[in-house]
């Protein structure tokens, strides 16, 4: 990541449970300022009466209860790293707050009235669509531009087949030493059900139900049951490759079935482009006539698919 190395804001896209924080502090430590605090702020979590204080410390008396000078969170960042999580969840007084802070690089605590330097770089995440939110006018455009100067994209889990079976056994062996056990591997059988998991919740998901098949499972090879499967009899006399075109053509036509040849439909189930679905069904050679009758006999609306 070259732009780690600058204090350029970066803005973090991606379903929930995708890695964004994970991202985040990756980039936090390869920068000059990884000796520094990392402060993280779950914009979406904290009440929005109390966030403005939250984020930008109070002056005493500012308010009821407010008995001390408390300092917020881009102070505490000062010279590190912020990470704003769920920034689409910033309400717009506070997004203001965040534009000025962004050109002028100060902020005035709740009740104060001197402005206070702070030398932070901000990395914001969101699960939600920006743009659609700036065209309804719930995100300021400005905003959404300061923050974007280095967009990532994290795709989800069920768009990097290659990555869970890794991921599962890097969580594996992070678990196994965390809860003190002996090590423990995972069966062909149970790496072919993570690879036909459809995985809404992405790489969190996936981590939970590792930890829990570390706790529970008495068994040193994880089988698909281990995992909370319920089968254990996934073909294992093919290697890796062939698994994953199995699964996918599997996923391709089963999808294509449920959606009577609407390839539209089909690939929004599956969570891709209706380009890449075309692709896999050039590439596997699957022929969407015969998806285009219902039991019935009656046509779909295939063409609404083209």
């Amino acid at each position: 990541m070259v732009f780690s190395a600058s204090d350029i804001s970066v803005l973090i896209c991606g379903e929930s449970g995708t890695g964004k924080e994970v991202v985040a502090n990756a980039i936090h430590r390869h920068s000059p300022r990884k000796n520094n605090p990392f402060v993280v702020v779950n914009c979406g979590a904290i009440p929005e009466n109390l966030l403005e204080s939250e984020l930008f410390g109070h002056e005493k008396g500012a308010f009821t209860g407010a008995h001390a000078q408390k300092k917020g969170k881009f102070e505490l960042a000062h010279t590190g790293t912020l990470f704003l999580d769920e920034i689409g969840e910033l309400a717009p007084p506070l997004q203001v707050k965040l534009l000025r802070f962004l050109q002028d690089r100060r902020i005035e605590r709740v009740g104060g009235t001197q402005p206070v330097e702070v030398d932070v770089r901000i990395v914001a995440a969101t699960n939600r669509d920006l743009k659609k939110d700036m065209e309804n006018h719930v995100f300021r455009e400005d905003l959404y531009y300061r923050l974007k100067v280095v967009p990532l994209d994290m795709p989800p889990l069920r768009e990097r087949k290659d990555d869970i079976v890794p991921l599962a056994q890097y969580f594996l062996t992070h678990f196994c030493q965390e809860h003190r056990k002996p090590a423990m591997s995972l069966s062909p059988e149970a790496e072919g059900a993570l690879l036909m998991h459809p995985w809404q919740g992405n790489v969190r998901e996936l981590q939970n139900l590792i930890s829990r098949a570390v706790v529970l499972s008495p068994r040193s090879v994880l089988k698909p049951s281990d995992l909370g499967f319920a089968f254990d009899a996934i073909p294992t006399q093919v290697n890796l490759k062939s698994a994953k075109q199995a699964i996918e053509i599997d996923f391709v036509k089963k999808a294509l079935a449920r959606n009577r040849g609407i390839v539209s439909r089909a690939a929004k189930e599956l969570g891709i482009s209706r380009v890449n679905l075309y692709e896999l069904i050039d590439k596997y050679g699957i022929h969407v006539k015969e998806f285009k009758l219902s039991k019935t006999g009656e046509k779909s609306e295939l063409n609404q698919g083209r």
